[in-house]
């Protein structure tokens, strides 16, 4: 009887967890509804099936529990019961798998007039890409990458010239337009995900995968990596924004086309260094593990860095200078900061675009005004 009893108790329960759990899904923000659909009927077969298994169970314990002056019988075989047994478990199957199977149909199926961007990932940051006026995305190619060209598009493709690349991690698009989204990774297995999208794909390195979706609520999403992809994973995020077609428009208009960033630099003034070591930071990733706040991350904050005392790992110190920076962006591994991993790739950057990224590291180190904390008590604090 107390198996019985207990059986019953988690029938009830997991009915009042489930009507009364605060965690439901957030409104759907795409086109892809359908996909909570197939989830909510899933819910209710298995629910349904839960409940009566467990309950028939409860009852049969009852029913045939031990008593004295009663027998059981033996029944080598029942056919109404084999009967209504393979009935149910078909229809409960079918009802799982057709849902599913229209949806996906779907989910295969890019509209005609859908239009196209790139998603690239990599450890661990992601980047954008939208074709220019010629509606055509330049080739690319793992060879062609390099600091100056993190995409890794073709610079002899005349249709990758006029592509925007988007090297922050926020994606803008429009409403109630559909999107195919091409998806490669330069590394290893990602997945781009935005929860109230519904729709995600991997992202598998040599090949490039797609899927498509239409966004149907403005609003500013989350953007995450839903593959394990290293010990950065956690801070592999973005966001994106759906708005109006004019504001897409005008922001898409600000985006730098691929001939633009191929252009050489000219960095004569200080001021001019630290805007190519912000870009240089958010193009190859360094602000995916350091951040800029004073919050651990996988590498030490980058607020109030410069000048600061670090303990390494065989426990010497050492001061944060030009010197150290330079080693430390150059050859990452001769020198690691206590409590950190040995992870950050090694990069083949020019005198130029070192000297931009510690003057951008020194930006952010620098004091704020007067009456408010320092950077590099924050930073302490952070860690």
């Amino acid at each position: 009887m107390a198996i019985a009893i207990a059986l019953i108790v988690i029938v009830i329960a997991s009915i009042a967890f489930h009507f009364l759990s605060p965690w439901w899904l957030t409104p759907a923000a795409s086109n892809w509804g359908e996909i909570d659909d197939a989830l909510t009927l899933t819910i209710v077969i298995t629910g349904a099936f839960f409940i009566g298994i467990n309950l028939l169970i409860a009852w049969l314990v009852i029913r045939f529990r031990h008593r004295k002056g009663h027998t059981s019988s033996y029944q080598p075989d029942n056919k109404r019961l084999e009967h209504w047994l393979i009935g149910l478990t078909t229809i409960g199957i079918i009802g799982l798998l057709a849902p599913g199977l229209f949806v996906y149909a779907k989910f295969v199926s890019v509209p005609d007039d859908a239009k196209i961007i790139e998603v690239v990932g990599e450890q661990w940051k992601w980047s954008f890409r939208f074709p220019g006026d010629d509606d055509q995305l330049g080739k690319s190619s793992i060879s062609f990458v390099s600091p100056g060209n993190p995409l890794g598009l073709d610079p002899n493709d005349p249709a990758s010239a006029d592509d925007k690349i988007i090297v922050s991690p926020e994606l803008h698009l429009p409403l109630y337009t559909p999107y195919k989204v091409l998806l490669r990774s330069k590394d290893v297995l990602h997945d781009f995900n935005v929860p109230q999208f519904r729709a995600k794909m991997d992202l598998v390195p040599g090949t490039v995968s797609h899927f498509w979706f239409t966004p149907t609520q403005r609003g500013t999403f989350d953007i995450l990596c839903a593959e394990l992809c290293g010990v950065g994973h956690f801070n592999m995020r973005g966001r994106v924004v759906i708005e109006d077609d004019a504001a897409f428009g005008r922001w898409l208009a600000q985006q730098p086309t691929f001939a633009q960033t191929q252009q050489p630099k000219e960095a004569g003034k200080v001021t001019d260094l630290v805007a190519m070591g912000k870009t240089l930071s958010e193009v190859n990733g360094c602000i995916g593990c350091h951040s800029l706040d004073g919050k651990p991350g996988v590498g030490p904050t980058w607020l109030g860095l410069y000048g600061k005392t670090e303990t390494l790992s065989d426990d010497t110190n050492v001061k944060v200078d030009d010197a150290y920076l330079r080693k430390s962006i150059l050859n990452a591994s001769a020198e690691i900061v206590k409590g950190f991993p040995s992870i950050m790739p090694v990069y083949q950057f020019s005198d130029q675009e070192v000297d931009a990224l510690i003057a951008y590291i020194k930006a952010i180190s620098a004091p704020p005004p007067s009456g408010e904390p320092t950077g590099r008590n924050q930073s302490e604090g952070a860690e």
